[in-house]
């Protein structure tokens, strides 16, 4: 098949590594897969190292100029299907291929939990403009059912799936040791990009709360992102700052989890089945999050983590405390949770599942 990609969004996360994921496994499955993004988009100058042909277009807002571009890209190729990602770029697919003869079909994936507008307008994106409908985690599918009363066969569930070769169990202080990291500390650790509702300053807060009895704890801070100023000026505002190791968007994820003794993501909003909190699973980590989204998909309160509510920093102090305390049940959830990510977050149960997705809904013949 030959699948295009459409990415309006301008910032870097989960949403943009799955999309290349995505790409990459399924044109190493023989399929001709393409991109076309804003110039200035972060994931335009991540795609070649991806492997991923990636097309410059201005397509990042909703207007007459980025649809006549769209427009004119598409009448000049010939695609099986089209997958939308962010609202703008869903928007001006839908309305360039229904004004395109012999247009390609668009399948939309959502990748968040905040709330869709039941607006006219918007209800004819998600049924009419499109073919079907990808989630990233069946609570969003029951979301948009409940709440927005589309049809069940229009929306199916496919988490994004991670590579279990790369993220597997290893030695902790192996790891520390091959990242120059202290061997005689206990790290709590986070995997996600800074933003607010990520719960970075929940996290704050609870480890205020563990020092006097935990002066070793430190965190480990993976990721990038805007919140990055207002977490310093919090942590100083905390006198924390010192406490904090903010190590930076990597692209080697798999090396820093393993190094962390309690992995957390405290988050309030915005989750599918969170890809950090997946490979946080494959390398049998204990863990503690919230039952936001689809989180509670694959974190099982007591068999594969423990969940606290959203923005409770005295709720998440407590449920790190009980890990650390209680070496055998975190071997036990991290040990269960490896095994959960196995069965169910493998990369090739999400590349057989769009592949069969893209073959329903794409062009006839294509294969």
């Amino acid at each position: 098949m030959r699948i295009l990609h459409t990415e309006a969004s301008c910032g870097w996360g989960g949403q943009e590594i799955r999309i290349l994921t995505e790409a990459r496994g399924l044109i190493r499955r023989g399929h001709q897969v393409e991109l076309v993004c804003p110039p200035e988009a972060q994931i335009f100058t991540a795609a070649p190292d991806y492997g991923i042909p990636v097309h410059a277009l201005n397509i990042g807002k909703k207007r007459l100029g980025p649809l006549l571009a769209l427009r004119r890209f598409l009448s000049e190729q010939r695609f099986d299907i089209i997958n939308t990602h962010s609202s703008t770029d869903s928007w001006l697919a839908a309305l360039a291929c229904k004004t395109l003869a012999d247009a390609p079909t668009i399948v939309r994936t959502r990748h968040l939990s905040t709330a869709v507008n039941r607006s006219a307008t918007t209800r004819w994106l998600y049924e009419k403009g499109s073919a079907h409908v990808v989630v990233t985690g069946e609570a969003l599918k029951a979301q948009l059912i409940r709440d927005n009363g589309y049809p069940a066969e229009q929306l199916t569930s496919v988490p994004t799936g991670i590579d279990l070769e790369r993220f597997r169990p290893q030695p902790r202080q192996q790891a520390r040791a091959a990242l120059g990291l202290r061997a005689d500390v206990t790290y709590l650790g986070i995997l996600a990009t800074l933003r607010d509702w990520k719960g970075h300053t929940v996290l704050f807060d609870a480890l205020v709360e563990l020092l006097p009895k935990r002066p070793d704890l430190r965190v480990l801070i993976i990721g990038d992102g805007p919140y990055r100023d207002r977490l310093d000026a919090r942590a100083e505002v905390l006198g924390i700052s010192d406490k904090l190791d903010f190590v930076g968007h990597r692209s080697d994820a798999e090396r820093w989890l393993p190094a962390i003794d309690v992995f957390t993501l405290p988050s309030w909003g915005d989750e599918g089945v969170s890809q950090a909190l997946m490979q946080a699973m494959a390398c049998a980590l204990p863990i503690v999050t919230t039952p936001v989204g689809s989180l509670t998909e694959v974190i099982h309160d007591g068999k594969t983590g423990l969940i606290v509510p959203p923005r409770d920093a005295h709720a998440l102090a407590g449920a790190i405390a009980q890990l650390l305390d209680d070496p055998a049940l975190a071997g036990r959830l991290g040990t269960a949770a490896r095994e959960l990510a196995v069965a169910r977050c493998g990369e090739t149960l999400m590349l057989d599942r769009m592949e069969a997705i893209f073959r329903r809904f794409g062009r006839p013949g294509a294969r």
